[in-house]
């Protein structure tokens, strides 16, 4: 059932019995003294009643299943697992194996009574599941569980599942391809920012006055109108460049011309829009030294430019590499805004109901992924303890709701389309993955394997594949 089970500790009926003791263990995996974790179940009656546990499940993608598993059935399952305790069992005053089948169904009560459980539903479940032809995610949810020695075991489990809907045509869904060539004038930007982040800003030797395109090493104090109690604007050994696009045009004005050692006054009333929020919409007047003029000096592009950056013969190489690195990089934006494009016309075209327990795993992805970000930029566990998660959570949804979208049309086409991920192509996946890691790939295998991490990255290779060819229909 796509890895789904129904067992004891799916159900929200599990009452221990007052006299709990130390189950035995025989090698096996019986979790014989099982509650369910962060739960006082003293005195709760469950049976009978939907318990809300996780997130509400959607309706448009919910089934309901109702078991009735016959009472010799029960019985008999209630014999072979009282028989196993009894083997192991180990209590005080009685020799191994010889403890009265009464005193072990007394003293290992809930132990005895979930394994009869997961003998006897999840194979059931699951095969009722497969019969009505639906494909379940998430856990079940148990709302009704009677079990009793001598009766009939009787259970309602309600789950969710991926609606089935058309995605005829889908072929035909198109979005604009753009051009991943480099216009001209892409390219002789990408050369002047290459040769701006080589260039250098040398002082003014000759006795002149400042003029556009100088940098002006200033000391400044400026005190905002009308705000007498605001912390004075002031900086020292400032570089402003006169006449220069961030350079307010009140500041260029009042330095053109002046020469260092001078010292001048500007009213400077900054756009509403100003980037510095202090002093968006102000009036500031300022009071300024002029330190010294200081001309920023680019380099030509020629052989020793290219040598400079890096292992290049000459110009024409750096300028083949150039052209080769923005041909890369813009087929990469390209493929990946389209592709978004594309996946957004097709969720409109075949709108369907989305699974609540999917939207809620996907939002988990993407809070961890949040939280790994701000780790990295060194916030502390404390300050992320703090976090209103609920609001973030929220904040997540619509993002989410759109990712599981995809995820479920992805994998709707690559069935259609017979997209499978080879061995060879695993392969190559995890032995980049391995190196990112530092393990060795038999190692990241092995881990991937055990907690169903592999299967995860195939499918989504696979997803990624199916997109590809997708993108790679679309009409030029």
């Amino acid at each position: 059932m796509e890895g789904t089970t129904l067992s004891s500790t799916g159900t929200v009926e599990n009452n221990p019995q007052p006299d709990e003791a130390q189950a035995p263990h025989d090698g096996h995996d019986h979790d014989l003294a099982h509650d369910h974790e962060g739960h006082d179940h003293e005195g709760h009656d469950h049976e009978g009643h939907d318990h809300q546990h996780g997130p509400v499940l959607n309706p448009d993608c919910t089934r309901e299943l109702v078991l009735d598993i016959p009472a010799e059935e029960v019985s008999a399952a209630y014999r072979t697992v009282t028989g196993n305790y009894k083997k192991y069992a180990k209590i005080p005053g009685f020799r191994a194996g010889k403890v009265p089948e009464s005193v072990v169904r007394r003293r290992y009560a809930d132990g005895i009574r979930k394994d009869v459980i997961d003998g006897l539903l999840p194979e059931r479940f699951n095969k009722a599941v497969v019969d009505l032809g639906i494909k379940p995610v998430g856990e079940p949810r148990v709302t009704e569980l009677t079990i009793e020695d001598g009766q009939p075991l009787h259970v309602k489990a309600v789950f969710e599942f991926v609606p089935e809907f058309s995605i005829e045509g889908y072929q035909s869904v198109t979005v604009e391809k753009p051009s991943v060539e480099i216009t001209e004038e892409e390219y002789q930007r990408e050369l002047e920012q290459l040769r701006d982040s080589r260039s250098t800003i040398e002082p003014v030797e000759e006795d002149r006055g400042l003029a556009d395109g100088d940098w002006a090493q200033i000391t400044y104090k400026g005190i905002i109108a009308d705000e007498p109690e605001a912390v004075p604007v002031a900086g020292e050994d400032t570089l402003v460049e006169v006449g220069g696009k961030d350079t307010v045009e009140a500041f260029s004005s009042a330095l053109r011309g002046a020469k260092p050692g001078q010292e001048l006054k500007a009213e400077v009333i900054y756009p509403a829009d100003y980037a510095e929020p202090k002093l968006a919409g102000k009036t500031v007047a300022y009071e300024v030294e002029v330190k010294a003029i200081k001309k920023r000096t680019v380099p030509e592009l020629n052989d020793d430019f290219a040598k400079e950056l890096g292992h290049y013969e000459n110009l024409a190489e750096l300028e083949t590499r150039v052209r080769e690195y923005m041909t890369s990089r813009k087929r990469r934006s390209v493929e990946g805004e389209t592709k978004d494009r594309l996946l957004a016309a097709l969720a409109e075209r075949y709108p369907f109901a989305v699974p609540e327990s999917l939207v809620q795993l996907q939002i988990d992805t993407r809070l961890e992924r949040g939280l790994r970000a701000l780790a990295a930029q060194g916030m502390k566990t404390e300050q992320m303890r703090n976090l209103d998660f609920a609001r973030l959570r929220d904040a997540q949804r619509d993002g989410a709701v759109a990712e599981v979208k995809t995820n479920i049309l992805l994998e709707r086409i690559a069935a259609e389309e017979n997209i499978i991920i080879s061995d060879e192509e695993l392969d190559h996946e995890l032995q980049l993955a391995a190196l990112q890691s530092g393990e060795s790939v038999d190692a990241l295998r092995t881990r991937l394997k055990s907690d169903g991490g592999l299967d995860r990255i195939k499918e989504q290779m696979r997803r990624e594949k199916t997109a590809s060819t997708l993108y790679e229909r679309l009409p030029a």
